[in-house]
């Protein structure tokens, strides 16, 4: 028996990196699986991978057609909805005074914009289950401060915020809300040496793995399928006393930093 056996959940952000691995865990544990992303090849081979369990729809989470399309690509393949993770999400460097009103609105609306329309749009989807799950991915700069993370922190903030807001609403609903909030994870995003073909990426993991050893307690950046776990946890009834919560996964980095 899977935590997950029966149910549909939409993962977006699911074609790499933290949504891959959450994909795959669902799959594992008995979900059918709807993958968003605008990365098609890369979510249609996923998606191929991972069998009758999965499809993949071209989803720009910041587009409000985009999702109608995704929840009515779920029902045809599945007939209903009752699980959602905002997961999709990008990341932009730049201190405050030099952060282009363009730049911080592109952020926003993906970060922001795309938690808000997945839940504004899947919640209906999931009452009329009879109840369901929606797992937000903040950040743990929502936070503690970071320099050159103006817009990320303020969209990862903003989806703590909503988090707790639609926790409140849906409740009588039978839907939990809850939010992750991953440190630096080993992904794409955290290490975009990993995307470039001409990259020695042994000496850019080395880097990583050395600035996180003095960072972060537990002497190391955190892995995808960890968050997954998390994911996991909180879209299965093993979490079913828990809402409106946002849980931190950054092996402690929250809790300050090593001087040794």
């Amino acid at each position: 028996m899977g935590k997950l056996d029966g149910r549909v959940v939409v993962i977006t952000g699911a074609a790499r990196g933290q949504g891959e691995h959450e994909a795959r865990l669902f799959v594992a544990e008995g979900a059918r699986v709807v993958l968003g992303d605008v990365l098609d090849e890369t979510g249609e081979a996923l998606a191929k991978e991972l069998g009758e369990s999965a499809r993949f729809v071209h989803l720009d989470v910041g587009r409000e057609d985009d999702w109608n399309a995704a929840v009515e690509a779920a029902k045809d393949a599945f007939g209903a909805v009752d699980g959602l993770v905002n997961n999709a999400g990008i990341l932009r460097f730049n201190e405050l005074v030099s952060t282009p009103l363009t730049e911080y609105l592109e952020v926003v609306q993906v970060n922001q914009v795309g938690a808000f329309l997945g839940m504004r749009t899947l919640a209906p989807e999931l009452a009329a289950a009879g109840g369901g799950t929606i797992v937000n991915t903040a950040s743990y700069v929502a936070l503690s401060g970071m320099p050159f993370l103006t817009s990320y922190a303020a969209t990862k903030a903003a989806v703590v915020g909503m988090t707790r807001v639609a926790a409140m609403e849906l409740a009588d609903k039978g839907i939990r809300v809850n939010a992750i909030c991953p440190g630096a994870i080993d992904t794409p995003m955290t290490n975009p040496a990993q995307l470039d073909p001409d990259a020695d990426t042994a000496e850019a993991s080395a880097a990583v793995d050395e600035l996180y050893r003095k960072l972060v307690p537990l002497g190391r950046i955190g892995r995808p399928e960890e968050v997954a776990r998390l994911a996991l946890f909180l879209s299965s009834e093993d979490s079913s006393y828990v809402t409106g919560q946002p849980f931190v996964v950054d092996g402690g980095w929250l809790t300050g930093v090593s001087v040794f």
